[in-house]
């Protein structure tokens, strides 16, 4: 399957805003005062929405019938409920993988952005580790928006949208314990903000493997596995982490506002 140039850059580009987004939080931890406990919970919840809207409405479906296409209904429908679980077993194991105390998504608010009497190395290997666990955690998420952008560009800016507000809290988990180590704002900026670049140089190992069998066995294969993906990092990550700012049903109001959002934008550009 070929794509024009122009396709590729877009995709790309859509992969870039979203891992880059890890700079956000960042600058948020460098230049907000305090963190606002009502809008992170209400953008992170906003995010799981979209996510999970687009994931089971829309991603899941079309894979079905990429692969119902190839292989039969029956069949078919069977690939794709796998290959879903597939994706969910992918990220859950990626998340095991990482140390608790190093996980990138154990929550840090910008009031810790002041001096402590932590230890430093423990503080600097806690940052380096997150910035570490971030990179493996967008390989997946950058695969995913690039071949979500490469075949629909509006489910690709949709995908990109959501990663890119749930990548802010991972540049303030990345950013504060290395601040905390090195009382240096620049060096926690760049490493904060390069550890979102996993996501395009994912997309870029992942477009460059793939390539070659790009078909619509191939896509529905992937769609499914980035629909599970999504899925798994809506609830495991992006609902308890908003829940943890004690803002329930703002959290909630987020989640519907993303599940309503997402559903008006494809009925739009149906």
């Amino acid at each position: 399957m070929e794509f024009s140039t122009s396709t590729i850059i877009f995709a790309f580009s859509l992969t870039l805003f979203a891992g880059l987004s890890t700079g956000i939080g960042s600058a948020l931890a460098f230049f907000a005062k305090k963190t606002n406990h009502k809008f992170l919970p209400g953008a992170l919840g906003f995010s799981a929405g979209v996510m999970i809207y687009v994931s089971m409405v829309e991603i899941f479906v079309k894979a079905r019938d990429l692969l119902s296409n190839v292989y039969g209904d029956l069949k078919g429908y069977w690939i794709t409920t796998v290959a879903f679980f597939i994706g969910i077993a992918l990220i859950g194991i990626i998340d095991k993988l990482v140390p608790e105390g190093q996980n990138p998504h154990e929550l840090h608010d910008v009031d810790e952005m002041k001096p402590s009497q932590i230890n430093n190395k423990a503080l600097l290997r806690m940052g380096l580790f997150s910035a570490l666990a971030i990179a493996i955690h967008n390989f997946p998420e950058g695969l995913a928006t690039f071949i979500g952008a490469l075949h629909d560009p509006t489910m690709g800016i949709s995908i990109a949208v959501a990663i890119a507000i749930h990548n802010i809290p991972e540049g303030i988990a990345v950013s504060v314990p290395i601040y905390y180590a090195t009382g240096d704002r620049k060096k926690a900026f760049y490493l904060s903000f390069l550890s979102g670049l996993a996501e395009p140089v994912g997309a870029l190992i992942g477009f460059f493997l793939l390539q070659t069998i790009f078909n619509d066995a191939m896509f529905g294969v992937l769609f499914a596995s980035v629909a599970g993906i999504m899925v798994y990092i809506s609830l495991d990550e992006l609902l308890p982490t908003a829940e943890r700012y004690g803002e329930h049903h703002i959290a909630i109001g987020g989640l519907i506002a993303g599940m309503g959002v997402m559903a008006l934008s494809l009925l739009l550009f149906a």
